[in-house]
This record gives structure tokens, C-alpha cells and sequence, in this order.
């Protein structure tokens, strides 16, 4: 099976912007701090996450991810999609025994890299008022211009005065009781 590289991705531009949500300047722009997130990393720590003791990191010529490039748009790409592990594996060329570590180590090192840049996801609603340079209600309020007004039969989101439901996708934990026989009555 043929894996994605790079190499072939970046002369379609359109396909790039698929897979990375990014377009190929601005994908050039966070490699360099990407990989100086990604080495800070892999000198303290080994790819199982435990601390690194005896040998420092090196980038192997059998590594599936040979290229910072290539690490960068295999995290870029699972974000993007949110495949299955032994998907994006194999897209990637690597079992999901390989895929899993990869992730969990490149998950970081973005995020690092986006921190230095200032392009960090705000994580509150006061930091991303702060950064839009507005009051915390303004950040809250959701607005989206009608041009005109919906019709009587329209979704029930569309109610006027409301914002449309937007719902994040992400699981939430769901606390379930311990008991055996409250699990049965709930």
C-alpha cells in the first residue's frame, strides 16, 4: 500500500489544504519551531514517554517519519481527519503499534510549537476574549448575520435571537454510579 509523503502532497496545493487545513507557506512557517519543539522533547524523553537516560535522540533511515516535514503533516493530517489509529498508520505507512507513539509524541511538540508562535487554542473564555481584544461577554455572543429572515418552517437552531447549536464533538466523560445496583436501576 502506497503511503502519503510530502514529498508527492506538496506539489497539489489543494490537496494539502485538505488533509492540513493549512496552506503550504504557512505549513513552512511552523516547521522550524515543530521541530525544535520535537527534538526538546526527544532529548528528555524516549518515544514510550519515560525519561531518557542512557542514548541521546537520533532520526534512523528505516524511520517512518524521516522528514520534519513528514512528522508535521502526520499530526496535522490526524487532527484533520481524526481517523482510526491503524488508519492513519497505514495511510502513513506504519502499523498502529507505530502510528499510537507517534501520535502521542507529536501531539506535544505542535502544541509547543503553536505556543511559541502565539497561535496556541485559547483555553478559556477570558483568554480568547483577551486575545480577540474584546470584553468577555462580546467573546461569548456568537453572531451570525442573516441576510434575511429565516422562514417560519426553519431549523429549530435558526430561532431568531438564537446562535445556531454548535456542538464540539468531543466526548465527555460520563460518571456512572459504582454500584452494581445502581447501575441496574439508572
Amino acid at each position: 500500500m502506497a503511503s502519503v509523503r510530502f514529498t508527492e502532497l506538496q506539489s497539489h496545493p489543494l490537496e494539502f489544504l485538505d488533509v492540513t487545513s493549512l496552506t503550504l507557506d504557512e505549513f513552512q512557517q511552523l516547521v522550524p519551531s515543530f521541530e525544535t519543539a520535537f527534538h526538546a522533547r526527544m532529548a528528555a524523553r524516549r518515544m514510550d514517554g519515560k525519561p531518557r537516560t542512557a542514548r541521546r535522540f537520533t532520526v534512523y533511515q528505516n524511520c517512518p517519519l524521516l522528514t520534519p516535514e513528514g512528522r508535521l503533516l502526520f499530526i496535522l493530517a490526524y487532527l484533520k481527519t481524526y481517523t482510526l489509529q491503524v488508519v492513519h498508520g497505514r495511510v502513513f505507512g506504519m502499523a498502529q503499534g507505530k502510528a499510537n507513539p507517534w501520535i502521542h509524541v507529536l501531539l506535544p511538540a505542535l502544541l509547543a510549537a503553536l505556543r511559541t508562535l502565539g497561535n496556541a487554542p485559547a483555553r478559556s473564555l477570558s483568554a480568547l476574549a483577551q486575545r480577540l481584544g474584546v470584553a468577555e461577554a462580546a467573546a461569548a455572543t456568537v453572531v451570525i448575520p442573516l441576510e434575511e429572515e429565516p422562514a417560519s418552517g426553519a431549523h429549530p437552531s435558526r430561532r431568531a435571537g438564537l446562535p445556531p447549536f454548535a456542538h464540539d464533538g468531543t466526548e465527555r466523560r460520563i460518571v456512572r454510579p459504582q454500584d452494581p445496583g445502581a447501575q441496574q436501576e439508572s
